[in-house]
């Protein structure tokens, strides 16, 4: 095995999370390769409406470290937006008291209040944070990686044996489930509906007394509008009849929304886990095995500070 005398790292899976985790390890000097089933417009990340907050994922007390520390990144990042797709944008976290966020936000969201009864007819948080295009920052990630040095191929790993480097870093997604296996991994369906912009610069995330969500993003495609968590679902095909109550949901919100042109329809499948699994591990033959996978509907809000993590366990 070539690879593996020549010291390389091979990260499984091309996401948000296995692109970040290979330029963090790339920009450090390694050899990275990544091997990913789909091109990272194909990726569950790619259909992400991609605003930072730690949305389900566990442990929450740890992904808020992981948020802070990508919150750190992205804030760098949105000085560059029209290259890296990251924008700092107002909006209001409804259902929530800004004690709950609060507590762990002080000092790191400048502005930060309670929102006014203009802004929001219940109780909510208005906050300026980063909101990712994600079909610009994919690429742009992509790019980044490829100039520090790594490489991208395209291939499906069914087994860990088949990877020729001596360490191995699984982030895998939803596909970990079979590959590691890992059984506790499981989906939880979104979808979002993208329809023309009639002119709203913030977003908004709502939950309703009957426990349905609904947010906006304007993002520079179009107006994202969602949404869905659907446990254990796993069909990428756009539901009309849940398109349309997701369109509805938005429009009680925003009325303007309802006359709106659709653009698009997309579905991504959510990997879910009781906790992330962020550890070092050892292949059968002992070669170093690190996973970092089971972010749920966090992966883009906690991807840079999961990727630090990891590559401090790949360095022992």
């Amino acid at each position: 095995m070539t690879s593996a005398l020549s010291g390389e790292i091979v990260v499984v899976g091309g996401g948000v999370a296995g692109l970040t985790t290979a330029l963090v390890l790339a920009e450090q000097g390694r050899r990275v390769r990544v091997w990913t089933r789909d091109p990272v417009e194909a990726t569950t990340s790619a259909v992400a409406g991609a605003l930072w907050w730690p949305y389900r994922i566990e442990p929450v007390a740890t992904a808020r470290v992981w948020a802070l520390r990508s919150l750190e990144v992205y804030e760098e990042l949105a000085a560059r937006a029209g290259q890296t797709g990251v924008r700092m944008v107002e909006g209001v976290l409804g259902e929530t008291r800004l004690d709950e966020a609060d507590g762990w936000l002080t000092g790191r969201v400048p502005g930060l209040r309670a929102a006014t009864a203009g802004e929001y007819t219940g109780t909510g948080v208005r906050a300026r944070l980063p909101l990712i295009d994600m079909p610009a920052h994919l690429p742009w990630l992509r790019e980044r990686f490829v100039a520090a040095g790594g490489v991208i191929e395209t291939r499906t790993v069914s087994a860990f044996a088949e990877v020729d480097a001596p360490v191995v870093v699984n982030c895998a997604g939803l596909a970990a489930r079979e590959l590691v296996p890992d059984p506790s991994v499981r989906p939880v369906r979104g979808q979002l509906v993208v329809v023309e912009n009639p002119g709203i610069d913030t977003w908004l995330v709502t939950t309703d007394a009957a426990g349905e969500h609904a947010y906006l993003f304007p993002q520079p495609g179009g107006l994202v509008l969602g949404g869905t968590s659907e446990e254990d679902a796993w069909s990428l095909e756009p539901d009309p009849a849940t398109a349309e109550a997701i369109i509805r949901r938005c429009a009680a919100l925003r009325p303007e929304i309802a006359g709106a042109r659709v653009l698009e329809h997309r579905v991504g499948l959510r990997p879910t886990r009781p906790a992330v699994r962020l550890e070092r591990d050892a292949l059968p033959d002992g070669r170093l095995l690190v996973h970092n996978y089971g972010h749920g509907g966090a992966g883009v809000t906690v991807a840079w500070g999961c990727a630090q993590e990891a590559a401090r366990l790949v360095s022992g």
